[in-house]
């Protein structure tokens, strides 16, 4: 066990414990651990209701990543192949082009402009057939971007697909022109059937809300539109949102791109799967994602939830090429926490693998269990590199502590939840890991707590 259970109010730090009151958070909605980050045998420095399971929200992604590097290993990287069945005349493709979704956590719409170069690249500028989109190595149902909160136009609602293309959403980019009194509107990608308005009237109201001043219109599937105007004092702006039609998003970009590209479809982008025949030969070509080290620094510096869920889904697939489903990820990684981190009944409720959900549960004593085995690991620094630095990047950007750069920490928050864990550098040259959760309607009140509690950590050599 790496963790004290005592439950003692008064071992919280002054600081913190004021800042809790001040929150107006009680302590039975509070978890708190500071320990020895390399060693699990030292008593912990800090300990309040380490034993008790607890919403954590996006802090869960620290489980998802760590798993992730372990079973598939840091330079793991997703193939997307394509198969072209058919023959190419005069740059004609009489046939079929298949392009297969392995899971890819970042197929953006740069890499898939590149994946569409690389066919026209084999002399293809005419599809006399169609273009299939093969999603079939993940099975999921009950996909619904609205169901967690009701946002479904929320970018980080994205819904996993094992051919997950830039999120599913769209990024409008508004840019000024103070002689014309408009802002010019780039949409990308283009969207296949989607009328989109390219400019957007000025105005001189200063720049506060101007997503609301737009007053946009997402809800129509075939337009996207704007009733207001966009303040001309913002400059520059750029803002995703999910398309409203979610199911229907991957052939329109696909199609939108591939014309805007200058190639040309007699038939249509749908969905579909590879011919087992095609399967049983190599593919035509294939494009590889980052390596896992890298895609996890977006998913924890930016708490990612989708990409979060991809690489969740695919440790499902266990590497033998399965379909995937969210109760094989489940199992996988369970099996993997028993065996690598904790045989005991510590509480792990796993739901999606990224802390958007209101079933996943987990305690601050499981939390510090897994950070410590962590850091004992040749795959620590890939961990933490992936880790927001506190005041510096990613969610921690804005905290206010007295050192910045002295943690690294993974944050998340949910309605009536706020959690952070990591990694911070003491005064005196040790490295704790510390937990923070709280669950309470007052969580998002109590983020100058998890402050005072970093800087206290940092300031360890007052405790010698």
């Amino acid at each position: 066990m790496c963790c004290g259970t005592a439950q003692a109010w008064a071992q919280i730090p002054a600081p913190v414990e004021a800042e809790l009151a001040r929150a107006k958070v009680p302590r039975e909605a509070v978890a708190l651990l500071v320990v020895d980050a390399q060693n699990p045998t030292a008593p912990p420095r800090l300990s309040h209701r380490t034993g008790a399971p607890m919403q954590a929200a996006s802090v869960i992604k620290l489980v998802t990543t760590f798993a992730g590097l372990e079973l598939l290993g840091p330079a793991y990287t997703w193939s997307t192949p394509v198969y072209v069945d058919g023959s190419v005349q005069a740059g004609v493709l009489r046939g079929t082009i298949y392009i297969q979704g392995q899971g890819d956590p970042k197929l953006v719409l740069e890499r898939l402009w590149l994946l569409l170069r690389r066919v026209q690249g084999l002399g293809i500028h005419t599809v006399q057939g169609d273009i299939v989109l093969d999603r079939s190595a993940f099975a999921l149902e009950g996909t619904d971007p609205a169901a967690f909160d009701g946002e479904p136009l929320r970018p980080y609602n994205a819904t996993p697909d094992a051919l997950l293309i830039n999120y599913k959403s769209v990024l409008m980019a508004f840019t000024p022109d103070r002689q014309r009194r408009v802002a010019q509107v780039q949409f990308d990608p283009p969207l296949w059937g989607v009328q989109m308005q390219t400019t957007v009237p000025l105005s001189e109201a200063p720049c506060g809300d101007y997503r609301g001043a737009l007053k946009a219109v997402f809800t129509d599937l075939n337009r996207i539109r704007f009733n207001g105007s966009y303040p001309a004092d913002c400059g520059e702006k750029a803002w995703p949102v999910a398309y409203v039609d979610p199911e229907s998003y991957a052939p329109r970009a696909v199609q939108g791109l591939w014309n805007s590209m200058g190639g040309k479809l007699e038939g249509t982008v749908r969905y579909g799967t590879v011919p087992a025949a095609l399967l049983a030969g190599a593919p035509t070509l294939e494009l590889r994602s980052p390596p896992l080290a890298e895609v996890i620094r977006d998913i924890n510096k930016y708490s990612n939830n989708v990409m979060a869920q991809q690489l969740f889904l695919t440790l499902g697939r266990e590497g033998k090429g399965d379909v995937a489903t969210l109760a094989s990820a489940r199992a996988v990684v369970e099996r993997w926490w028993q065996s690598r981190i904790s045989s005991s009944s510590e509480p792990l409720d796993l739901d999606k693998g990224s802390g958007l959900s209101r079933q996943e549960r987990i305690s601050a004593r499981a939390l510090g269990q897994l950070l410590q085995a962590a850091y004992r690991s040749p795959l620590m620094p890939e961990l933490i590199a992936s880790l927001p630095l506190s005041g510096v990047d990613g969610t921690l950007k804005r905290a206010k502590v007295a050192s910045p750069g002295s943690a690294h920490l993974k944050t998340g928050s949910l309605n009536g939840v706020s959690a952070i864990a990591g990694y911070v550098d003491g005064a005196s040259g040790k490295r704790y890991a510390l937990v923070a959760l709280i669950n309470h309607p007052n969580a998002a009140s109590a983020r100058a707590a998890f402050d005072a509690l970093v800087d206290w950590t940092a300031q360890d050599t007052e405790d010698r």
